[in-house]
């Protein structure tokens, strides 16, 4: 029984598990920009939350955060490396701030077991000063 490695055939493995990736996460990012940008629309099911240090800014600061994130829309590959739109900074007012949108099983328990299906999948949202990540 031979050892021997085919390039071809990893090279062609490689270039199919890239594909499924990019789909699975093209899926993923479709539905955190969907909530991201709409989050309003999903309470019940889905969560956003703050963190004490940035309710401690206010509510009006509190309000322009949420706006912010919103329409965050500069997604890089370095700040973005496997392309779901799950994680971003920002500052406002000389403020440095972070989003992450994490997805949970339907109990909230644990990682989802299938993150591309949203029966299965719950987003919680967290907004919060860079210091506290």
């Amino acid at each position: 029984m031979s050892t021997d490695i085919d390039p071809i055939r990893e090279l062609e493995a490689a270039a199919e598990f890239d594909r499924q990736m990019r789909k699975e996460n093209a899926d993923v990012r479709a539905q955190n920009d969907a909530f991201r940008s709409n989050f309003e629309a999903r309470l019940g099911r889905d969560r956003v939350v703050i963190t004490s240090g940035l309710k401690a800014l206010g509510s009006a600061f509190c309000q322009r955060a949420f706006q912010a994130v919103r329409a965050y829309d500069s997604f890089t590959e370095a700040n973005d490396p496997w392309g779901e739109h799950d994680f971003g900074t920002f500052e406002i007012d000389g403020h440095p701030l972070c989003w992450k949108i994490d997805l949970y099983d339907n109990e909230l328990e644990m990682y989802s077991p299938d993150p591309r299906d949203p029966t299965q999948t719950r987003r919680v949202l967290t907004i919060m000063l860079q210091g506290e990540y």
